[in-house]
């Protein structure tokens, strides 16, 4: 091959690879213009929704909002019986759910993570995460409400309870896989028993994923309203009597926002501004947690 002949090949290969490297790099644009465009389309939405949330919420704030019942239609009032109803529902579900999340989580992760019973546990699992509230809450009329003919504070925590139980076990078992097998084994070495390793040594180092799963489930079921629907139902004034029904700020709102009274209305945009603080300090501390960890 001559001189030209290596030039002319040389130059032929080297405009392949500046269009191969143009057409790249126009590819590259395109999806990271398209990436932005979507992240700019759902920022958007979120930064309008929080916005309304904040405008109207903090109007409807004042202090017969935490100190009063919820009113008749146009007269002055509060939601202080919606909010304790959905802080006990909420403490009830999740002192319920949890101590089930996380020794089944356990069992998964460090007891019988290949058998049978575990593929199985797994499979409920995955189906009572996907699986819509209302379902639950349907489920939970059926076999509480309608045993014992009559809509309960206790019924709507098991509800919630039920929501709680798969987003913890999913947690937990993460979390504890995450743990260095090597921990483990030096802790074996010394002679510990089993149950004090997961204790000691395991849950320890697992402790802020799991705690971070706890939360964020309690996130998730602070809004829920279709459960609540079927099982605390509602209740106008103040109780701490969890075996009747029981108000909650989901089901107030929802009550509220779809009455054509003002006042109501201003009520249900003070709750979804209260629930909406509640969930996204939840999910900061989740966060920090998370980061804490690393």
């Amino acid at each position: 091959m001559t001189t030209a002949e290596k030039l002319l090949a040389t130059q032929t290969l080297n405009a392949t690879r500046a269009a191969k490297f143009a057409n790249r790099k126009r590819v590259n644009q395109i999806a990271l213009t398209l990436s932005l465009a979507a992240m700019a389309f759902g920022v958007f939405w979120l930064v309008w929704i929080l916005w309304e949330t904040i405008r109207q919420g903090i109007g409807g704030l004042a202090i017969a909002t935490f100190t009063e019942m919820t009113p008749p239609p146009n007269e002055v009032g509060g939601i202080a019986n919606a909010i304790f109803g959905s802080l006990i529902m909420v403490a009830m579900a999740t002192f319920v759910g949890t101590p089930i999340g996380i020794m089944a989580g356990i069992y998964l992760a460090e007891y019988n993570p290949k058998g049978w019973l575990s593929n199985v546990t797994r499979f409920v699992n995955d189906i009572l995460l996907s699986a819509p509230s209302i379902v639950i809450g349907l489920f939970v009329y059926a076999v509480v409400v309608a045993y014992f003919k009559s809509f309960s504070g206790l019924a709507g925590a098991l509800a919630l309870a039920l929501i709680v139980i798969p987003v913890v076990i999913r947690t937990t078992e993460n979390m504890l896989q995450l743990v260095p097998p090597g921990l483990r084994e030096a802790a074996y070495a010394l002679g510990t028993p089993k149950w004090k390793v997961i204790i000691s040594i395991t849950l320890r180092a697992a402790r802020s994923g799991v705690v971070t799963g706890i939360l964020l489930a309690v996130a998730r079921i602070a809004g829920e309203t279709a459960p609540l629907l079927f099982t605390a139902l509602n209740n106008q004034f103040w109780t701490s009597d969890v075996t009747q029904p029981m108000a909650s700020l989901p089901v107030t709102i929802f009550k509220f926002a779809m009455s054509p009274y003002e006042n109501w209305q201003q009520l249900a945009w003070a709750g979804v501004f209260l629930i909406t603080v509640a969930v996204l300090a939840l999910n900061i501390l989740a966060r920090v947690l998370t980061r804490s960890k690393h």
